[in-house]
């Protein structure tokens, strides 16, 4: 994060914020800063990703499902815009440790030992761990004596649109995005592989959350694709994994994807309008949206 920081002290917070005298290298700068960028980054990842998929990928037509609730896609944009600036500060502290130097990122390609092929054994390793991580904690999350406080509100998006993405509670969400801070203090990480990672972090799960269940045949067994993450929504406690399925298979909470076994909710959605129960120009949301949370 320090690469980043720099260009901001560079082109913004130097020439007009701070002080001349008020050197970059100084802990609270730094503090003030990671803030700054954290906060207009994630923004700005978010509403982007979420935007360009809403827009391009999303298909509209599963706005007509019951489930789908009154105001959804607002409501969703809300409750991140209000959580993404809590969830920064811990955050923040992470990253302000790394920029400090207590982490195993490193700048250059040669300073690993291993080269390039470390970098590319590191860019698995990374994906493997995180993937690890994310399925038990997200699992830990759904206990009964945890989901209720933190994770409940994320479930309320039975059918989710890219705006859920980020849609967590601010505890829930630094949870879950946890391993990835974590990785680079106990494994060498390349600099610039890290942020192409967190990119990539972000529009992953952006992706899970899109309505398309166009993850190749081939792989739908291996890849945790929307098809997979949206049964997760829908059923609760299949599918906790964030890449693969390997660790929903190893906990026995693997689910082959409803909507490949045309019993999605495009499925649903067009079973309600042959039987005349959904207009073709509105979609079908419940009155009471207590019936969208019915098993929990």
């Amino acid at each position: 994060m320090d690469l980043v920081l720099n260009v901001a002290d560079q082109y913004f917070f130097t020439p007009y914020v701070y002080p001349a005298s008020w050197p970059e290298d100084e802990a609270l700068r730094q503090i003030l800063g990671l803030l700054v960028v954290t906060n207009i980054g994630a923004a700005v990842l978010y509403l982007g990703l979420g935007c360009l998929s809403y827009y391009f990928i999303f298909d509209h037509n599963l706005m007509k499902h019951p489930q789908f609730l009154p105001n959804q896609v607002r409501r969703e944009i809300k409750y991140a815009m209000s959580s993404l600036p809590c969830i920064s500060i811990p955050t923040v502290a992470l990253f302000f440790a790394e920029v400090r130097g207590y982490s195993k990122l490193y700048d250059r390609v040669d300073d690993f030992a291993l080269g390039w092929p470390g970098l590319i054994l590191s860019m698995v390793s990374f994906l493997f761990f995180t993937d690890m991580c994310i399925y038990w904690i997200h699992r830990f999350l759904h206990h009964r004596l945890i989901y209720k406080y933190f994770h409940k509100p994320h479930h309320v998006w039975k059918i989710p649109t890219p705006f859920a993405s980020h849609a967590f509670h601010p505890v829930d969400g630094f949870l879950q995005g946890l391993p990835y801070h974590v990785y680079p203090f106990l494994f060498p990480l390349h600099k610039v592989l890290y942020l192409g990672l967190y990119v990539f972090v972000n529009i992953w799960t952006v992706s899970i959350h899109d309505g398309d269940y166009r993850v190749p045949s081939q792989l739908v067994e291996v890849i945790n694709g929307s098809a997979h993450h949206t049964d997760h929504h829908l059923f609760f406690d299949y599918n906790y994994g964030q890449y693969f399925t390997l660790w929903d298979r190893i906990g026995g909470s693997y689910r082959y994807p409803s909507a490949l076994q045309g019993k999605g909710p495009h499925d649903c959605i067009r079973k309600l309008l042959a039987q005349g129960k959904l207009s073709n120009g509105t979609n079908g949301h419940m009155d009471n949206s207590d019936k969208a949370q019915k098993h929990e």
